[in-house]
């Protein structure tokens, strides 16, 4: 793959980009994944003895690519995922989606349930057995050509969620051959339209508050739209 997209990194923390198709943490297929590959920046850079300790604070589905904030220390990774549980880490996503949401901006509440077997997850009812609360607000940014861009702010961080919750109100994110139909024209050519473009945090030893920004790839269907860059 290609040399590993870092964007800052110091003594407490290592912000990157992911690429799509790549796991934030090791899994099954045995591929490449984001977690080694920090790991093995730190201890090149820093000329880390053994392996280096790297925290993973949060996750990024597979084929969404964006930013991750990873955690160098222990005292460091409590404190970011204290953060992502209180919802003060704030991460901000970018889709485009087949169609037009019938108002420029909104709130999605669901509930949602994980099949691990199938990995896959479904709409449900509150009460229902393993049932969790997924919350997002999204922003219509630009419509071309039967295609909308939008903004999303995540209220939780439930697996599959966004690509779950936009299909359940007919308006599937692009390239996503799990949850959408007719929008995943070339699954071996056409990535899943989804992007982590946005990410806010305090750090976690100083006062002050990181923002970082990281566009998504320069090409279809992305380059659609002139309010992504």
């Amino acid at each position: 793959m290609e040399k590993l997209d870092v964007i800052y990194d110091d003594n407490q923390i290592v912000v990157v980009v992911k690429p799509q198709n790549i796991p934030s943490q090791a899994d099954a297929s045995g591929d490449e994944d984001m977690l080694s590959l920090v790991k093995a920046f730190v201890k090149e850079k820093y000329n880390k003895p053994g392996e280096a300790f790297i925290g993973l604070v949060h996750r990024l589905d597979r084929p969404t690519g964006g930013l991750m904030v990873f955690a160098r220390n222990s005292k460091s990774a409590s404190r970011l995922s204290a953060q992502l549980q209180d919802g003060n880490m704030e991460k901000t996503y970018y889709a485009v989606v087949k169609g037009t949401p019938k108002k420029s901006s909104g709130r999605l509440e669901n509930y949602i349930k994980k099949d691990l077997r199938e990995n896959k997850a479904s709409i449900a009812t509150m009460g229902e057995k393993d049932a969790k609360k997924a919350v997002l607000d999204y922003k219509l940014l630009e419509t071309q050509n039967g295609f909308s861009l939008l903004k999303i702010n995540l209220g939780t961080g439930r697996s599959h969620q966004i690509r779950l919750q936009l299909s359940n109100i007919n308006l599937p994110v692009f390239g996503d051959a799990k949850y959408g139909k007719d929008v995943a024209p070339n699954t071996k050519t056409s990535n899943l339209a989804l992007w982590a473009g946005e990410l806010q945090f305090k750090h976690p030893t100083e006062d002050k508050t990181m923002v970082f920004k990281a566009n998504p790839p320069d090409k279809a269907p992305w380059n659609l739209f002139k309010e992504i860059y």
